[in-house]
């Protein structure tokens, strides 16, 4: 029966509320069933694994059980080296080392800071074109606001001219869908798609790294490009690329569900939305109960132990493949009261909405001010904001959970 509970998790007719599933999950902590993963789904004994060095996300460790359905869902078929969010240490905390230099402390402690006029000049630039669209009638906030906001700070960010933003858009689609699977789709096409848009991607950053070597600005994707005498060096090429690529696309994957998921809870709790209308510096609080609440990303598939580890009264084994499951420790009422229930007043919002540990979200600081940015001024210009659907159709994947439209209405739009 739990096993049928497991793949009921993965099905996608639970994507709109799998949260009963995770209380019933949460009935052991660390549940496995005949040569499936282990599912760790309560809060201490998942925020203890993330900091436990015997835990790997290195994929070349993994010895894949056969039933895992969750394997499925982090396949993204790259054919660019490792990036260190799956890589170990000392490898991992290398290369995050240089990847932080040109993003925050201590060598650049402003760089996200000093977006803050940049990022609400996106948002009002949003706003407008959906106020110049044809219909207020509805609006899929996914595709007018939630998906091009994040994809345009990462491209300003790395320093992707603007005239190619559309290219990098479009690459950024393709190889997210890889992460998404369409079930009616050709999985051999839907391969191939994936895998002709990284190589194109690959090769364009390539010549965009060249260039910047030769001719280095402000952005980050000159940063990490330079050549560097401090004691961890410099990327090779083929690194630079990678880390990269890994920056487009999670730097905007996660940011999309936030958001979204942000405006639908919003939506469903009107009185947290007016009160945020009417008290802007209350987004900083209303994002972080959101990703305890409705975390972008839902679960952390596919680590595996090196060494034997004791958790909730079970040995796991090593070797073997370990699924750490986010958004039910979010929900634990063991750690939480009432999880259930949307508290943006709530007193300690410790969630592991963004991880923990070294594989934390690098992206963090960004992904939180962007958030804040677009809800609270979403909050302020949409006059009588209304859903269309309820629940509205969601992705596919189940691990970054997040509507794929969000049909909404509204009576007009304030000026700025």
């Amino acid at each position: 029966m739990r096993e049928a509970m497991l793949r009921q998790i993965i099905d996608y007719s639970s994507r709109a509320d799998p949260y009963p599933l995770y209380e019933e999950l949460r009935r052991t902590p660390v549940y496995h069933d005949a040569d499936g993963p282990y599912l760790v789904s309560t809060y201490h004994e998942i925020l203890s694994l993330l900091h436990d060095p015997r835990i790997s996300s290195d994929p070349r460790n993994l010895t894949l059980p056969s039933s895992d359905p969750l394997a499925q869902e982090e396949e993204d078929g790259s054919a660019l080296p490792p990036v260190f969010l799956k890589l170990d240490p000392p490898d991992h905390d290398r290369l995050r080392r240089i990847t932080n230099r040109p993003f925050g402390p201590p060598h650049s402690p402003h760089r996200v800071h000093g977006m803050r006029g940049e990022l609400e000049d996106i948002v009002t630039g949003l706003i407008d074109g959906i106020a110049g669209s044809d219909s207020l009638e509805r609006i899929d906030l996914v595709d007018q606001f939630s998906y091009p906001f994040p994809v345009t700070v990462i491209c300003r960010l790395l320093g992707v001219p603007r005239k190619d933003e559309s290219r990098f858009h479009g690459w950024a689609d393709t190889i997210a869908a890889g992460l998404d699977p369409d079930p009616d789709a050709d999985p051999g096409e839907q391969h191939k798609g994936v895998s002709d848009a990284q190589m194109e991607l690959g090769m364009y950053l390539a010549g965009l790294i060249e260039e910047r070597r030769k001719n280095p600005g402000e952005d980050m994707l000159s940063q990490l490009a330079a050549v560097n005498e401090e004691p961890d060096g410099s990327m090779s090429t083929l690194e630079v690329i990678s880390t990269a690529a890994l920056l487009l696309i999670a730097g905007h994957e996660t940011t999309v569900n936030l958001i979204t998921n942000g405006m639908l809870t919003l939506l469903r709790h009107p009185d947290v939305l007016r009160r945020l209308r009417e008290s802007p510096e209350m987004s900083v609080r209303i994002v972080e109960e959101l990703l305890r609440y409705e975390p972008p990303v839902q679960m952390l598939p596919r680590r595996s132990t090196l060494a034997d580890i004791d958790m909730g009264g079970v040995n796991i084994p090593k070797g073997a493949t370990v699924s750490l499951i986010l958004a039910s420790g979010n929900r634990d009422p063991k750690r939480f009261e009432n999880p259930d229930r949307f508290d943006p007043d709530r007193g300690d919002i410790q969630h592991l909405g963004l991880g923990s540990g070294i594989h934390s979200c690098f992206g963090a600081p960004l992904a939180r001010l962007e958030a804040q940015q677009a809800l609270s001024a979403l909050a302020r210009r949409l006059e009588n904001p209304r859903l269309l659907e309820d629940p509205p159709p969601y992705r596919q994947n189940a691990v970054l959970r997040g509507p794929r439209h969000l049909p909404i209405a509204c009576d007009g739009i304030r000026t700025p």
